[in-house]
C-alpha cells in the first residue's frame, strides 16, 4: 500500500525549480487532473455533504505563479488556452489552502508539488474544494493554533487519546466502544485542565479535521484504504515535535470517521466549531463520569503511559539542544521584527520546531497580516510563543519601494507601511497620518 503522507492542502512544499515542475505539469496534465478530481466528486455526488464539491479550481505553480484553472473568472482576467484558463497568481496574495478570489470568483487553490504524485495532488485539490464549499456555506476558517497543545501535560493526554482512538478505529463492537470511552475520558481530562481552549479546539478540529476526513474518504480506493490512510496519518502526526499547529488536522478526522461509520449526516453541520467528539460519543451511547480526571489516571495504565513519558522527556531534550543551536540567529544577530495583529499562516508541519516559551521556528512559511505578505523560503523565522511577533534574519536586506527582500525571504508591504532601521535591527511600522 502506498505510504500515506501527511497532506495539508493549505500547506505546501517550496524550493522546487521551475524546470522540475515543467518536466511533469502542463495544460494536458491540468486537464487530466481536473477530470480525475471531477470523477471523484461525481462519484460521491453530494452523498457526504449534501452537495457535489466540484467547482472553480486552480493549480498554481508556486515558483512561477502560473495559474491552471478549470474555468473562467467573473472579470475575464484568466485566458483560455488549450482548454485551460491561465494567468498569473497575484504576488500580493498569500497562496494558501483556503481558496483565493481571482477576478471576482472564489477558486479552490492547489499549489503544485515538486513531483508528479497523483494521490497527493488529487487530495490537495479536493482539500481546497472542501474549504471553498465551506466558505460558500457561510462557515469561516476557525482557529488553527492551540499553543497549549505543546505543553507537556496536554501532549500526554493527547497521546493517550490518540492511542485509544487508534484502538477504536481498528476494532468493533464492545472493544471499539470501550476504546472510544477511554479516548473521551482522556479528552475530558485534558479539557478540564485547559478549559479556556475548548472553543478554539473545536474550531480547529472542525475546520481542518473535517477536511482531512473528507479528502481521505473521497480519494481513497475503498473505505478500508481510507481507514488505513487515516491511521497512517495519525502515526505520522504522533511523531511531530509540535502539535499546536498540526493536531487538529488528524484529530477531528478521527472522530469524524467514527461518526461516519454510525451513519451520521454530515450535511447537518452548520457551525464552525462543532464538537465531533461529542457527536461520536452520542452516536455510540458513551457515558462519561462527571469528572474525567478522577478516573483518567487509572484508565491510562492500559496505554503504556511510561513509554509516553519517555517520549516526552526526549522531546524536551531535543528542544533544549535546538535552542543551543539556533537561538543565536534570532536573538543575538540582527533581525527584522514584524508585529502580528491578525495573521494567517501557511506552512509545512514537518518543518517546524518548538523552542518552548521562546516560540516556534519555521523552516519555511507564508504569513499575511495588516502590514502585507511575508514569504520565507529558507533560513527560517521565529514566531513568538504568544503569536505577537515574527523575527527573520536580517541578512542581505534590500528595499525597492514596497518590496523588501533578504536571504531566503521576501516581504510585500501594504500602503503606509515601511521598514525602519534601529541600531542593528529592522522594524516594520505603519506611519502615523
Amino acid at each position: 500500500m502506498r505510504k500515506w503522507i501527511y497532506c495539508l492542502a493549505f500547506i505546501f512544499l517550496t524550493g522546487c525549480s521551475t524546470k522540475q515542475k515543467d518536466s511533469y505539469f502542463s495544460t494536458e496534465k491540468a486537464l487530466w487532473y481536473f477530470n480525475r478530481v471531477r470523477e471523484i466528486c461525481n462519484l460521491d455526488s453530494g452523498r457526504l455533504w449534501g452537495k457535489n464539491l466540484y467547482g472553480p479550481l486552480m493549480f498554481v505553480d508556486r515558483q512561477t505563479k502560473k495559474i491552471y484553472a478549470n474555468g473562467p473568472d467573473a472579470e475575464g482576467t484568466l485566458k483560455l488556452k488549450d482548454g485551460i484558463y491561465t494567468g498569473t497568481f497575484p504576488r500580493e496574495i498569500v497562496l494558501d489552502n483556503a481558496g483565493a478570489k481571482i477576478g471576482g470568483t472564489l477558486f479552490a487553490t492547489a499549489p503544485l508539488r515538486q513531483n508528479d504524485d497523483t494521490f497527493r495532488i488529487v487530495t490537495r485539490a479536493v482539500h481546497g474544494l472542501f474549504h471553498t464549499f465551506r466558505k460558500n456555506s457561510g462557515i469561516k476558517p476557525s482557529g488553527t493554533f492551540i499553543n497549549k497543545m505543546d505543553e507537556r501535560n496536554a501532549r500526554l493526554w493527547l497521546k493517550l487519546e490518540w492511542k485509544a482512538l487508534r484502538n477504536a478505529i481498528s476494532s468493533d463492537g464492545k472493544h471499539r466502544d470501550l476504546a472510544l470511552r477511554d479516548a473521551l475520558i482522556f479528552r475530558g481530562a485534558r479539557r478540564e485542565q485547559y478549559p479556556m481552549e475548548v472553543k478554539e479546539e473545536n474550531g480547529f478540529e472542525c475546520w481542518e479535521g473535517l477536511t482531512t476526513f473528507t479528502y481521505m474518504l473521497l480519494c481513497s480506493k475503498s473505505e478500508e484504504a481510507a481507514r488505513q490512510n487515516l491511521l497512517d496519518n495519525l502515526d505520522r502526526t504522533y511523531n511531530f515535535q509540535s502539535y499546536s499547529r498540526s493536531y487538529g488536522f488528524i484529530h477531528g478526522a478521527l472522530y469524524a470517521w467514527l461518526a461516519y461509520k454510525k451513519g451520521f449526516d454530515f450535511s447537518t453541520i452548520t457551525h464552525d466549531s462543532t464538537d465531533m467528539a461529542r457527536i461520536a460519543g452520542t452516536l455510540y451511547n458513551i457515558r462519561l463520569p462527571s469528572i474525567c480526571r478522577d478516573v483518567a489516571g487509572s484508565v491510562a495504565l492500559a496505554y503504556e503511559p511510561q513509554a509516553i513519558y519517555k517520549e516526552e522527556d526526549q522531546r524536551a531534550q531535543n528542544i533544549k539542544d535546538e535552542i543551543h543551536r539556533q537561538i543565536e540567529g534570532f536573538t543575538e544577530n540582527p533581525v527584522v521584527f514584524l508585529e502580528l495583529e491578525s495573521p494567517y499562516f501557511d506552512f509545512e508541519p514537518e518543518e517546524i520546531r518548538s523552542l518552548d516559551t521562546l516560540g516556534t521556528i519555521y523552516n519555511s512559511i507564508r504569513v499575511s497580516d495588516n502590514w502585507g505578505k511575508l514569504t520565507v523560503e529558507k533560513g527560517g523565522c521565529l514566531v513568538s510563543y504568544n503569536l505577537n511577533s515574527v523575527r527573520i534574519p536580517a541578512k542581505q536586506v534590500s528595499e525597492d519601494k514596497n518590496h523588501i527582500t533578504g536571504d531566503g525571504w521576501h516581504l510585500i508591504l501594504n500602503d503606509d507601511w515601511h521598514m525602519i532601521k534601529m541600531k542593528e535591527n529592522y522594524f516594520i511600522r505603519k506611519l502615523a497620518p
